[in-house]
C-alpha cells in the first residue's frame, strides 16, 4: 500500500510515522509513505497557496491550483482520492478495512484555513472523510488516523490478526 500525503505542513508527519508499528510497516515495506508539499507545486515566488472561496464566502481556502499540478503528477486511474473534512463521512474500522483490500494507493488531503477549494473534490473526485463530529485546526491529524486505521488491515502490519479485533473490557466501553 502506498499513501500519498498532500500537506502544507509536511513536517508534521516526521515523528508520527517514525514510530511504532507505522516504521515497522514502513521499514518492511507493507507501506510506503510520501508527504507532499503543497507550496512546491505552486507557481507564486513566496509559495501562497492560500485563496478567496470558488463562488464566495467568508476566510480563506487552500487553492485549487497548486492542487492540480500535483494530482497531476501522482494521481493514478485507480488511486483512491480522499479529501480530510470535518463534514465527510466518518471512517470506520470498515471502510478502512475495506480500503486496505481494495485499493494500492492512497491519495490524502490534510486541508487547512476554511478548507480546501471545492473545485478538488469535484474536479478530482475527492471523496470527504471525516475522524469524528468535531472541527480541528487542520487535516494533519485526521490523516495520521486514516494511515493509521488502513495500515493494521494490512496483512503483516501488526504482530497478529486478532490484533484487528477490538476487545474492550466494560471500563473501556463508551457509553
Amino acid at each position: 500500500m502506498r499513501f500519498d500525503i498532500i500537506t502544507i505542513f509536511p513536517k508534521i508527519f516526521d515523528s508520527y510515522f517514525s514510530e511504532s508499528i507505522i516504521k515497522r510497516a514502513v521499514e518492511t515495506k507493507k507501506i510506503r509513505i510520501k508527504v507532499w508539499n503543497l507550496r512546491d507545486f505552486t507557481k507564486d515566488k513566496h509559495k501562497k497557496i492560500d485563496n478567496k472561496p470558488y463562488g464566495g464566502g467568508p476566510g480563506m481556502v487552500i487553492g485549487v491550483e497548486a492542487f492540480a499540478r500535483v494530482l497531476n503528477k501522482i494521481k493514478k486511474p485507480k488511486s483512491k482520492l480522499i479529501l480530510l473534512s470535518a463534514r465527510g463521512k466518518q471512517l470506520t474500522s470498515k471502510i478502512a478495512g475495506e480500503w486496505a483490500t481494495k485499493y494500492k494507493n492512497i491519495i490524502l488531503i490534510a486541508g487547512r484555513y476554511e478548507g480546501v477549494d471545492e473545485r478538488v473534490k469535484d474536479i478530482f473526485k475527492a471523496e470527504e472523510i471525516s475522524i469524528g463530529p468535531y472541527v480541528l485546526t487542520g487535516g494533519e491529524i485526521p490523516v495520521m488516523a486514516v494511515v493509521d486505521a488502513v495500515s493494521r488491515h494490512i496483512p503483516e502490519v501488526l504482530g497478529k490478526s486478532e490484533s484487528l479485533e477490538e476487545k474492550r473490557s466494560p471500563a473501556t466501553t463508551q457509553k
